[in-house]
C-alpha cells in the first residue's frame, strides 16, 4: 500500500506522527513516499531510523525533493500552503506506482490504512480518485457560499485525504472549459491554474474541485468519517457516518493539534505522538485518550467522545487480537 505526503517548513513532527499512526494499525506492508524540502531530509531519516528495527519488515520509505514538471515552480510552491501543490504532480512523478493514498501532514489514522485502501476495489470503470465532501451542510459550507470558481457537487470536496488510481489518471483525457478536446492531467494543470489563479482561495484543493466539476463521473465520494475535521463537530455534530461508525481518519486542519481551540483533536495528536511503539495499547494509548477527552467536554467536539473513540477502540482490539494470535502461533511451533 502506497502512502504519500508532502512536508515543508516545520511539519516534520506532524508528518512522522501521521506515518506512525499508519504503521501502528495497518496490516499489509506500507511504502511511504515523502516529498520534502532538501533541508528536512536528514531530520526525516533520523526520526524514521529511530523506529524499532523489527518494524523495518512492515514499511519502506523514499524521500523525494519538491519538483513541479510544468509552469513556474516558485508559483506552484507558494500556492495556498507551502509545497501543497506538489500532490497535483504525483501521477507524473511516481510513474511506477499504480495506486496511492495521499494525505495532508495533519492527518491521523484511527484504523488500518488497509480499510481505506479497499475503496479502490469499489471504483467503477470511470472512477479514478476518491475524496470526502468539504462539508455536509450546504448552507454552512465554504464552497456553496463563497467560491468564485466551479466546484464538485453541492459542497465541493476536501483534498486532505485523496485516494488515487494513478494509472487511470495518467491515461484519462479530461473534459475542461478551455478547449473542446480532452486534456491529459499534465496538459491541464498549468492552463487551468492560469485561468483561475485570481479566483482560488484553497490552492490545489480548488484546482481539484474545478477538474472534477467538469468530470464528476471520475470521482468516488467516500463518507465524512474518512476525513473528519473540526467543521464536523465545532458547530454541532453533522457527520452521520462518524456518528454511526466512529471517526476512521482524523484531519486536524486549522492547526488544531497545536493550539487549544479543539482539545479533542489535540488529544489524539499528543497521545499518538508520545505513544512508544512497544507500549501497551490500553495503558499508554486508550486510557490517556480517555482522560484527555474528559478535559475537553466544555467544547462541542469534546461532547461526543463516542464518535471520536468508537473506531480506535475497535482498531486496538483488532491489533491486540493479531498480536495474541502471532504470539500463540510462534510458541506453538517451538
Amino acid at each position: 500500500m502506497h502512502l504519500a505526503v508532502v512536508a515543508c517548513g516545520d511539519r516534520v513532527e506532524e508528518t512522522v506522527t501521521m506515518l506512525k499512526s499508519a504503521m501502528l494499525f495497518s496490516v499489509k506492508k506500507l511504502q511511504f513516499h515523502i516529498f520534502a524540502e532538501d533541508e528536512l531530509k536528514p531530520e526525516f531519516e533520523r526520526k524514521l531510523r529511530e523506529w524499532p528495527h523489527q518494524l523495518s519488515r512492515k514499511f519502506e520509505y523514499k524521500i523525494y525533493p519538491i519538483t513541479f514538471s510544468v509552469g513556474n515552480a516558485q508559483e506552484w510552491k507558494k500556492l495556498f500552503k507551502p509545497c501543497a501543490a506538489q500532490r497535483l504532480f504525483l501521477p507524473m512523478i511516481l510513474q511506477d506506482v499504480d495506486s496511492l493514498l495521499y494525505v495532508d501532514t495533519d492527518v491521523l489514522f484511527l484504523r488500518p490504512l488497509d480499510d481505506i485502501w479497499a475503496f479502490l476495489k469499489k471504483f467503477n470503470e470511470t472512477q479514478l480518485a476518491a475524496m470526502a465532501p468539504e462539508h455536509e451542510v450546504p448552507k454552512i459550507g465554504w464552497y456553496s457560499r463563497f467560491a468564485r470558481h466551479p466546484f464538485y457537487g453541492t459542497t465541493g470536496v476536501n483534498s486532505g485525504v485523496m485516494l488515487m488510481n494513478l494509472t487511470r489518471i495518467r491515461k484519462q483525457q479530461f473534459k475542461n472549459n478551455m478547449i473542446p478536446a480532452g486534456l491529459t492531467w499534465e496538459e491541464m494543470l498549468h492552463p487551468l491554474y492560469q485561468k483561475y489563479k485570481n479566483y482560488i482561495t484553497w490552492g490545489d484543493q480548488d484546482l481539484l474541485n474545478i477538474i472534477f466539476s467538469f468530470n464528476p463521473e471520475n470521482l468516488y465520494i467516500f463518507p465524512c468519517q474518512w476525513n473528519y475535521r473540526p467543521d464536523h463537530c465545532m458547530y454541532g455534530s453533522n457527520c452521520k457516518s462518524a456518528e454511526e461508525d466512529g471517526v476512521s481518519i482524523l484531519h486536524g486542519n486549522r492547526g488544531v493539534y497545536h493550539d487549544d481551540k479543539q482539545p479533542a483533536f489535540k488529544a489524539f495528536y499528543e497521545v499518538l505522538r508520545d505513544y512508544p511503539f512497544d507500549g501497551n495499547l490500553y495503558q499508554e494509548m486508550y486510557y490517556p485518550l480517555q482522560s484527555k477527552f474528559l478535559a475537553s467536554v466544555h467544547t462541542l467536539c469534546g461532547r461526543i467522545p463516542q464518535v471520536f473513540l468508537k473506531q480506535i477502540e475497535m482498531t486496538m482490539k483488532r491489533v491486540y487480537e493479531r498480536r495474541v494470535i502471532v504470539y500463540v502461533g510462534s510458541h506453538g511451533r517451538e
